[in-house]
Protein backbone atom coordinates (compact mmCIF):
# COMPACT_ATOMS: atom_id res chain seq x y z
CA UNK A 1 0.00 0.00 0.00
CA UNK A 2 1.16 3.46 -0.74
CA UNK A 3 1.26 5.55 2.23
CA UNK A 4 0.11 9.75 1.65
CA UNK A 5 4.23 10.91 2.37
CA UNK A 6 5.12 14.37 3.97
CA UNK A 7 8.43 16.22 3.63
CA UNK A 8 9.05 18.92 5.63
CA UNK A 9 11.80 21.15 4.28
CA UNK A 10 12.31 24.75 3.93
CA UNK A 11 15.84 26.88 3.41
CA UNK A 12 15.27 28.24 6.67
CA UNK A 13 17.12 25.06 7.92
CA UNK A 14 19.90 25.15 6.10
CA UNK A 15 20.52 28.76 6.40
CA UNK A 16 22.33 29.14 10.02
CA UNK A 17 24.81 26.93 11.74
CA UNK A 18 27.10 26.02 14.34
CA UNK A 19 30.08 27.78 12.30
CA UNK A 20 32.57 26.67 9.83
CA UNK A 21 34.74 24.36 11.61
CA UNK A 22 31.57 23.28 13.30
CA UNK A 23 30.49 18.47 12.46
CA UNK A 24 26.92 19.53 12.22
CA UNK A 25 27.01 21.23 9.05
CA UNK A 26 23.79 22.79 7.28
CA UNK A 27 24.74 21.84 4.07
CA UNK A 28 23.85 17.75 5.42
CA UNK A 29 20.16 18.87 4.60
CA UNK A 30 20.64 21.22 1.54
CA UNK A 31 22.20 18.37 0.15
CA UNK A 32 19.41 15.90 1.19
CA UNK A 33 16.80 18.29 -0.29
CA UNK A 34 18.79 18.53 -3.13
CA UNK A 35 18.87 15.15 -4.32
CA UNK A 36 15.48 14.31 -3.10
CA UNK A 37 14.69 17.15 -5.66
CA UNK A 38 16.86 16.14 -8.58
CA UNK A 39 15.49 12.29 -7.80
CA UNK A 40 11.99 14.30 -8.69
CA UNK A 41 10.48 12.09 -5.39
CA UNK A 42 8.43 15.67 -4.48
CA UNK A 43 6.82 15.20 -7.71
CA UNK A 44 4.56 11.76 -7.02
CA UNK A 45 1.01 11.72 -6.41
CA UNK A 46 1.55 10.63 -2.51
CA UNK A 47 3.89 13.00 -1.69
CA UNK A 48 3.59 16.60 -0.08
CA UNK A 49 6.35 18.83 0.19
CA UNK A 50 5.66 21.06 3.00
CA UNK A 51 7.36 24.28 4.42
CA UNK A 52 7.46 24.06 8.46
CA UNK A 53 6.33 26.73 10.30
CA UNK A 54 8.87 28.07 13.27
CA UNK A 55 7.46 26.81 16.95
CA UNK A 56 5.99 29.41 19.27
CA UNK A 57 7.38 29.78 22.65
CA UNK A 58 4.66 28.31 24.14
CA UNK A 59 5.01 25.20 22.25
CA UNK A 60 8.69 25.08 22.79
CA UNK A 61 7.42 25.27 26.49
CA UNK A 62 6.11 21.87 26.26
CA UNK A 63 9.33 20.68 26.58
CA UNK A 64 12.09 23.66 26.93
CA UNK A 65 11.45 25.61 30.82
CA UNK A 66 10.70 29.68 29.65
CA UNK A 67 13.89 30.79 31.53
CA UNK A 68 15.87 28.87 28.90
CA UNK A 69 13.88 29.46 25.97
CA UNK A 70 14.53 33.18 26.99
CA UNK A 71 18.45 32.60 27.47
CA UNK A 72 18.28 31.30 23.96
CA UNK A 73 16.82 34.08 22.28
CA UNK A 74 18.86 36.42 24.57
CA UNK A 75 22.33 34.68 23.31
CA UNK A 76 20.98 34.35 19.88
CA UNK A 77 20.85 37.96 19.73
CA UNK A 78 24.04 38.95 21.43
CA UNK A 79 22.48 40.12 23.84
CA UNK A 80 25.94 41.00 26.37
CA UNK A 81 25.88 39.68 30.35
CA UNK A 82 24.13 36.35 29.48
CA UNK A 83 25.75 33.60 31.50
CA UNK A 84 25.78 31.09 28.89
CA UNK A 85 27.88 28.85 30.33
CA UNK A 86 25.32 28.09 32.86
CA UNK A 87 23.13 26.28 30.35
CA UNK A 88 25.75 24.55 28.51
CA UNK A 89 27.10 26.91 25.78
CA UNK A 90 30.65 27.69 25.02
CA UNK A 91 33.76 26.94 23.12
CA UNK A 92 33.97 23.52 21.33
CA UNK A 93 30.32 21.63 20.86
CA UNK A 94 28.12 24.21 22.02
CA UNK A 95 28.71 27.67 20.50
CA UNK A 96 26.33 30.42 20.59
CA UNK A 97 26.04 31.44 16.85
CA UNK A 98 24.01 34.26 15.11
CA UNK A 99 20.45 32.66 14.28
CA UNK A 100 20.10 30.09 17.17
CA UNK A 101 16.75 30.95 18.59
CA UNK A 102 15.43 31.06 14.90
CA UNK A 103 17.06 28.08 13.56
CA UNK A 104 15.82 26.17 17.61
CA UNK A 105 12.72 27.22 16.32
CA UNK A 106 11.69 25.84 12.60
CA UNK A 107 13.39 22.39 13.89
CA UNK A 108 10.76 22.59 16.09
CA UNK A 109 8.61 23.57 14.62
CA UNK A 110 9.22 20.97 11.53
CA UNK A 111 9.16 18.26 13.81
CA UNK A 112 5.81 19.67 15.48
CA UNK A 113 4.39 20.08 12.38
CA UNK A 114 4.96 16.41 11.13
CA UNK A 115 3.74 15.39 14.35
CA UNK A 116 0.00 17.23 13.83
CA UNK A 117 -0.14 16.41 10.46
CA UNK A 118 0.14 12.30 11.16
CA UNK A 119 -3.04 13.13 14.57
CA UNK A 120 -4.91 14.50 12.13
CA UNK A 121 -4.80 12.15 9.32
CA UNK A 122 -3.27 14.35 6.64
CA UNK A 123 -0.08 11.97 6.13
CA UNK A 124 0.70 8.38 6.88
CA UNK A 125 4.43 9.21 7.15
CA UNK A 126 6.24 12.58 7.68
CA UNK A 127 9.90 13.30 7.45
CA UNK A 128 11.37 15.96 9.55
CA UNK A 129 14.39 16.56 7.72
CA UNK A 130 15.72 19.31 10.14
CA UNK A 131 14.46 16.99 13.23
CA UNK A 132 15.85 14.48 15.35
CA UNK A 133 18.02 16.46 17.88
CA UNK A 134 17.84 14.24 20.53
CA UNK A 135 20.56 15.37 23.40
CA UNK A 136 19.08 18.73 24.75
CA UNK A 137 17.79 18.70 27.91
CA UNK A 138 14.66 20.95 29.49
CA UNK A 139 16.99 23.83 30.71
CA UNK A 140 20.32 22.98 28.93
CA UNK A 141 21.71 22.92 25.79
CA UNK A 142 23.95 19.61 24.92
CA UNK A 143 25.56 17.64 22.13
CA UNK A 144 24.89 19.80 19.51
CA UNK A 145 21.23 19.64 20.25
CA UNK A 146 19.87 23.15 21.45
CA UNK A 147 16.12 22.25 21.29
CA UNK A 148 14.84 18.88 21.77
CA UNK A 149 12.48 18.98 19.02
CA UNK A 150 11.33 15.22 19.21
CA UNK A 151 10.56 15.67 23.67
CA UNK A 152 8.39 18.56 22.58
CA UNK A 153 6.27 16.55 19.67
CA UNK A 154 6.51 13.57 21.30
CA UNK A 155 4.64 15.17 24.61
CA UNK A 156 2.50 16.89 22.16
CA UNK A 157 1.46 13.54 20.70
CA UNK A 158 0.90 12.25 24.63
CA UNK A 159 -1.50 15.72 25.45
CA UNK A 160 -3.76 14.46 22.68
CA UNK A 161 -3.87 10.77 23.77
CA UNK A 162 -1.38 9.19 20.99
CA UNK A 163 0.56 6.35 22.62
CA UNK A 164 3.99 6.84 21.30
CA UNK A 165 6.84 4.56 20.75
CA UNK A 166 10.64 6.48 20.02
CA UNK A 167 13.04 4.47 18.40
CA UNK A 168 16.59 5.84 18.03
CA UNK A 169 19.40 4.87 15.28
CA UNK A 170 21.71 7.46 15.85
CA UNK A 171 25.23 6.41 16.95
CA UNK A 172 25.13 8.57 20.40
CA UNK A 173 22.49 7.50 22.89
CA UNK A 174 18.57 9.41 22.62
CA UNK A 175 19.63 10.41 26.15
CA UNK A 176 17.24 13.77 25.98
CA UNK A 177 13.88 12.04 24.74
CA UNK A 178 14.45 8.62 27.38
CA UNK A 179 14.96 11.47 30.22
CA UNK A 180 11.57 13.08 28.94
CA UNK A 181 9.63 10.41 29.63
CA UNK A 182 11.37 8.22 31.91
CA UNK A 183 8.67 7.67 34.14
CA UNK A 184 5.82 7.76 31.75
CA UNK A 185 4.02 4.25 30.62
CA UNK A 186 3.09 6.48 27.92
CA UNK A 187 5.88 6.79 25.59
CA UNK A 188 8.17 3.56 24.65
CA UNK A 189 11.91 4.46 24.00
CA UNK A 190 14.23 2.45 22.34
CA UNK A 191 18.17 3.30 21.68
CA UNK A 192 20.58 1.44 19.76
CA UNK A 193 23.92 3.25 20.35
CA UNK A 194 27.57 3.00 20.36
CA UNK A 195 28.52 1.93 23.70
CA UNK A 196 28.30 4.73 26.27
CA UNK A 197 31.92 4.00 27.77
CA UNK A 198 33.11 4.90 24.83
CA UNK A 199 31.26 7.57 23.12
CA UNK A 200 29.06 10.56 23.91
CA UNK A 201 26.92 11.49 26.09
CA UNK A 202 28.32 8.24 28.60
CA UNK A 203 24.69 7.04 29.07
CA UNK A 204 22.20 4.19 27.44
CA UNK A 205 22.92 1.19 29.48
CA UNK A 206 21.14 -1.72 29.65
CA UNK A 207 19.41 -1.28 33.35
CA UNK A 208 18.19 2.02 32.59
CA UNK A 209 15.06 0.84 31.79
CA UNK A 210 12.53 3.51 33.53
CA UNK A 211 11.41 4.54 36.91
CA UNK A 212 7.58 4.61 38.76
CA UNK A 213 5.34 3.84 35.82
CA UNK A 214 7.79 3.98 33.03
CA UNK A 215 9.43 1.00 34.07
CA UNK A 216 10.20 -1.38 31.67
CA UNK A 217 9.68 1.41 29.16
CA UNK A 218 13.10 2.56 28.15
CA UNK A 219 15.32 -0.85 26.08
CA UNK A 220 18.97 0.25 25.70
CA UNK A 221 20.94 -1.58 23.24
CA UNK A 222 24.69 -0.37 23.68
CA UNK A 223 26.47 -1.97 20.83
CA UNK A 224 30.61 -2.10 21.18
CA UNK A 225 32.76 0.06 18.77
CA UNK A 226 33.34 -1.72 15.34
CA UNK A 227 29.54 -3.52 15.34
CA UNK A 228 28.85 -4.27 11.97
CA UNK A 229 25.69 -5.11 9.49
CA UNK A 230 25.28 -8.46 10.23
CA UNK A 231 25.53 -8.02 13.87
CA UNK A 232 23.67 -4.90 13.90
CA UNK A 233 20.51 -6.07 12.01
CA UNK A 234 20.73 -9.20 14.44
CA UNK A 235 20.31 -7.06 17.27
CA UNK A 236 17.70 -4.92 15.84
CA UNK A 237 15.49 -7.81 14.63
CA UNK A 238 16.02 -9.94 17.85
CA UNK A 239 14.86 -6.79 20.26
CA UNK A 240 13.00 -4.18 17.95
CA UNK A 241 10.22 -5.65 15.87
CA UNK A 242 8.86 -7.66 18.87
CA UNK A 243 8.56 -4.38 21.10
CA UNK A 244 7.14 -2.13 19.02
CA UNK A 245 4.22 -4.96 18.42
CA UNK A 246 3.74 -5.85 21.82
CA UNK A 247 3.59 -1.74 22.67
CA UNK A 248 1.37 -0.97 20.03
CA UNK A 249 2.01 2.60 19.27
CA UNK A 250 0.01 5.04 17.62
CA UNK A 251 2.64 6.54 16.32
CA UNK A 252 6.37 5.56 15.69
CA UNK A 253 8.60 8.38 16.07
CA UNK A 254 12.08 7.56 14.53
CA UNK A 255 15.82 9.34 15.19
CA UNK A 256 17.24 8.08 12.15
CA UNK A 257 21.07 9.75 12.68
CA UNK A 258 22.85 7.77 10.10
CA UNK A 259 26.60 8.47 12.15
CA UNK A 260 26.44 4.65 12.76
CA UNK A 261 28.11 4.33 8.87
CA UNK A 262 31.94 3.59 8.74
CA UNK A 263 33.12 6.75 7.07
CA UNK A 264 31.30 8.85 9.69
CA UNK A 265 34.48 10.75 11.68
CA UNK A 266 33.04 10.97 15.52
CA UNK A 267 32.02 7.59 16.15
CA UNK A 268 33.54 3.68 15.60
CA UNK A 269 30.37 1.84 14.14
CA UNK A 270 30.54 0.01 11.20
CA UNK A 271 26.96 -0.14 9.27
CA UNK A 272 26.91 0.49 5.29
CA UNK A 273 24.10 2.12 3.44
CA UNK A 274 22.65 -1.31 3.01
CA UNK A 275 22.26 -2.14 6.76
CA UNK A 276 20.41 1.45 6.91
CA UNK A 277 17.98 0.24 4.35
CA UNK A 278 17.50 -2.61 6.36
CA UNK A 279 16.74 -0.65 9.45
CA UNK A 280 14.07 1.49 7.23
CA UNK A 281 12.26 -1.52 5.67
CA UNK A 282 11.95 -2.88 9.51
CA UNK A 283 10.63 0.26 11.04
CA UNK A 284 8.26 0.78 8.31
CA UNK A 285 6.64 -2.72 8.52
CA UNK A 286 6.19 -1.53 12.48
CA UNK A 287 4.79 1.28 12.37
CA UNK A 288 1.33 1.94 11.37
CA UNK A 289 1.87 5.66 11.73
CA UNK A 290 5.69 7.05 11.04
CA UNK A 291 6.72 10.20 12.05
CA UNK A 292 10.63 9.87 11.00
CA UNK A 293 13.34 12.62 12.30
CA UNK A 294 17.08 13.51 10.63
CA UNK A 295 19.95 13.26 13.20
CA UNK A 296 23.37 12.71 13.61
CA UNK A 297 25.77 12.04 10.51
CA UNK A 298 29.41 13.83 9.76
CA UNK A 299 30.46 12.42 6.86
CA UNK A 300 28.29 14.95 4.32
CA UNK A 301 28.82 12.38 1.23
CA UNK A 302 26.70 10.08 3.32
CA UNK A 303 24.17 11.71 5.32
CA UNK A 304 21.97 12.16 1.72
CA UNK A 305 22.47 9.20 0.04
CA UNK A 306 20.96 7.35 3.23
CA UNK A 307 18.36 9.62 3.89
CA UNK A 308 17.31 9.42 0.37
CA UNK A 309 16.83 5.62 0.71
CA UNK A 310 14.72 6.11 3.79
CA UNK A 311 12.20 8.63 1.70
CA UNK A 312 12.56 5.38 -1.10
CA UNK A 313 10.86 3.70 1.57
CA UNK A 314 8.14 5.75 3.18
CA UNK A 315 7.23 6.98 -0.29
CA UNK A 316 6.98 4.15 -1.51
CA UNK A 317 9.21 4.63 -4.43
CA UNK A 318 12.05 3.40 -6.08
CA UNK A 319 15.09 5.31 -6.93
CA UNK A 320 18.45 4.93 -9.65
CA UNK A 321 21.11 3.73 -8.42
CA UNK A 322 23.36 6.28 -10.09
CA UNK A 323 22.72 9.80 -8.56
CA UNK A 324 21.92 12.29 -11.11
CA UNK A 325 23.81 14.54 -13.09
CA UNK A 326 23.43 17.95 -11.58
CA UNK A 327 23.58 16.43 -7.67
CA UNK A 328 27.00 14.92 -9.29
CA UNK A 329 27.89 17.80 -10.73
CA UNK A 330 27.43 19.85 -7.71
CA UNK A 331 28.54 17.61 -4.87
CA UNK A 332 30.03 14.92 -6.28
CA UNK A 333 30.10 11.35 -5.74
CA UNK A 334 28.03 8.46 -8.03
CA UNK A 335 26.54 6.14 -6.52
CA UNK A 336 23.09 6.11 -4.66
CA UNK A 337 24.16 3.07 -2.32
CA UNK A 338 27.70 1.98 -1.08
CA UNK A 339 29.69 0.13 -3.33
CA UNK A 340 32.09 -0.62 -1.25
CA UNK A 341 32.10 -1.31 2.71
CA UNK A 342 34.99 -1.59 5.72
CA UNK A 343 35.48 -4.85 6.83
CA UNK A 344 36.24 -6.50 9.98
CA UNK A 345 38.56 -9.13 10.18
CA UNK A 346 37.10 -12.17 11.35
CA UNK A 347 38.95 -12.22 14.86
CA UNK A 348 37.02 -8.56 15.21
CA UNK A 349 33.81 -9.66 13.61
CA UNK A 350 33.92 -12.64 16.02
CA UNK A 351 34.42 -10.47 19.26
CA UNK A 352 31.83 -8.08 18.32
CA UNK A 353 28.95 -10.62 17.80
CA UNK A 354 29.76 -12.39 20.63
CA UNK A 355 29.50 -9.43 22.56
CA UNK A 356 26.32 -8.07 20.68
CA UNK A 357 24.84 -11.49 21.92
CA UNK A 358 25.87 -10.87 25.22
CA UNK A 359 24.18 -7.82 25.00
CA UNK A 360 21.35 -8.61 23.48
CA UNK A 361 20.54 -11.33 26.02
CA UNK A 362 20.88 -9.00 28.82
CA UNK A 363 18.33 -6.73 27.38
CA UNK A 364 16.09 -9.80 26.83
CA UNK A 365 16.08 -11.00 30.45
CA UNK A 366 16.14 -7.58 32.14
CA UNK A 367 12.77 -6.89 30.29
CA UNK A 368 11.18 -10.09 30.98
CA UNK A 369 9.96 -9.21 33.84
CA UNK A 370 8.02 -5.97 31.90
CA UNK A 371 6.18 -8.91 29.59
CA UNK A 372 3.09 -6.69 28.72
CA UNK A 373 2.74 -3.33 28.06
CA UNK A 374 -0.71 -2.50 29.44
CA UNK A 375 -3.06 -0.18 27.25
Amino acid sequence: MTRKTGFLSSPLIWSHGHGPNHPLKPERLLRTHKLLEEFGVFAAPNVVLIEPVPAAEDELALFHTPEYVNVVKALSRGEPGIPGWKYGFGPGDNPVFEGMFENGCISVGSTLGAAKLLADNKCDVAFSLAGGLHHGGPDFVSGFCVFNDAAVAIQWLVNHDFRVAYVDIDVHHGDGVQEAFYESDKVLTISFHQDGRTLFPGTGYVDEIGRGNGAGYSINVPLPAFTDDAAYLWAFEEIVPASLDQFQADIVVTQLGVDTHYKDPLAQMMLSTSAHEALYKLLDQHSPRWLALGGGGYAVDVVPRSWALAFERMSGQRLPDELPPNYREQFGGQWLRDREAAENDEPTRDWVMSQVNEIVEQVKKIHAAFDSFGK
